[in-house]
């Protein structure tokens, strides 16, 4: 989408809200001079945040990026918000058309169109808290059939959807960093999007990751937002940080038991990554290709929708992100019409998955409702 289409898309949104929202506000001259103010300044700094990175050069594209984002985030929840309104004003209309005289419409059209923006600037003001802090740690237990005894207690680190970008940066990767190195996990896995821009641009922001401990190393799977950001040239960087990048691949893990069963984890490319380059095609099935058939099978994919071929594959357990638990309400509503879960465990036949919320965020800093987590995944019998 081009910069004007954009702009006139940006103009046109926030035009409706507009029309709809001041003839509420008409005894309120001051709120309604705020009101248009907030929209006009909305309306020009949405698309620039969007188009940050392509129309201008740090630190200007990181200031846009930054004004441009929050006015989308705020933007978001008025819209929403306008909508239930104009929903709530049909019913109560049709109400006093059946019953005239009987509700007090002028009186609900001045208090809700006051109630709009203040709900919405409350709402941002919450949803921002809730995304500048460092994920909390969600611990999870995943029964396995048949998990060898020298595997229960096995433990994961999953982050995902960290979005390194125009409001997430070094720092705020630094302390994820050191909150996963707290849980001296048996291995890191990192389930994709992480990034959103170039390695010439991000890759001081990126360093962090270089850090990272636990028993058996870091291991990370591509997101469609590295094939966004250029996915070769982000696999090299973060091979040269000691990061394992698996694409259609596994490591094998030895038991401390030397008869028993091994672990085998592997990676596959996003869901969509055939679309950007052939060669990255998805497949859990070569995934798997020349595994022990008796370990316990561990598939780190981007997308929950790669959980119909990982379970035919043969899989005890799939870790995705990309949902991010649909970010901030309402849209976490709607995930489930793209990806058959949302967040959290779910089985799959066989398989189970789980489904992370995301450690960062993407575009607006903005989580409502719908909290950040670095996961802490441990294996037991089921």
């Amino acid at each position: 989408m081009n910069f004007l289409l954009l702009s006139a898309l940006s103009a046109l949104l926030h035009g409706y809200v507009a029309i709809r929202l001041m003839p509420g506000l008409t005894a309120f001259p001051v709120a309604r001079l705020v009101l248009g103010g907030v929209l006009i300044a909305s309306a020009l700094l949405t698309p620039l945040g969007l188009m940050a990175r392509r129309i201008a050069r740090p630190p200007l594209a990181d200031r846009l990026g930054w004004a441009g984002l929050l006015c989308m985030g705020l933007f978001s929840s008025l819209m929403v918000l306008t909508l239930l309104r104009d929903a709530a004003s049909g019913l109560l209309w049709a109400v006093d058309w059946l019953a005239p005289g009987r509700l007090a419409l002028a009186d609900w059209r001045s208090v809700s169109a006051q109630a709009v923006p203040l709900l919405g600037g409350l709402a941002t003001l919450l949803g921002f808290l809730n995304a500048r802090r460092t994920a909390a740690v969600v611990r999870v237990d995943v029964p396995i059939r048949g998990l060898p005894a020298a595997w229960h207690g096995f433990t994961v680190a999953q982050i995902s959807d960290i979005h390194v970008g125009p409001t997430i940066g070094r720092h705020y990767l630094r302390r994820i960093v050191e909150r996963v190195n707290t849980l001296q996990a048996d291995v890191v896995a990192i389930t994709g999007d992480l990034v959103d821009g170039r390695v010439s641009e991000l890759a001081a922001h990126v360093a962090p990751l270089a850090d990272l401990r636990s028993r058996h190393g870091t291991f990370f799977v591509t997101g469609n937002h590295e094939y966004y950001s250029g996915a070769q040239p982000w696999i090299d960087e973060l091979r040269r940080l000691g990061l394992t990048v698996l694409l259609n691949e596994h490591v094998v893990i030895a038991s401390g038991d030397q008869a028993g069963a091994p672990l085998v984890l592997a990676g596959v490319t996003d869901f969509g990554a055939g679309h950007f380059d052939p060669a990255h095609h998805s497949d859990p099935a070569a995934a798997l290709r020349g595994a022990p058939r008796d370990a316990v099978r561990v598939l780190l994919a981007h997308q929950p929708r790669s959980a119909a071929a990982a379970a035919e594959a043969g899989f005890d357990l799939q870790l995705s992100g990309h949902t991010h638990g649909g970010q901030f309400y309402p849209w976490n509503l709607f995930v489930r019409f793209q990806q058959p879960f949302t967040a959290g465990l779910h089985l799959w036949g066989a398989l189970w998955v789980y489904t992370s919320r995301g450690t960062g965020y993407w575009g607006p800093p903005n989580r409502f409702g719908v909290p950040s987590e670095i996961t802490c995944l441990r294996l037991v019998a089921a």
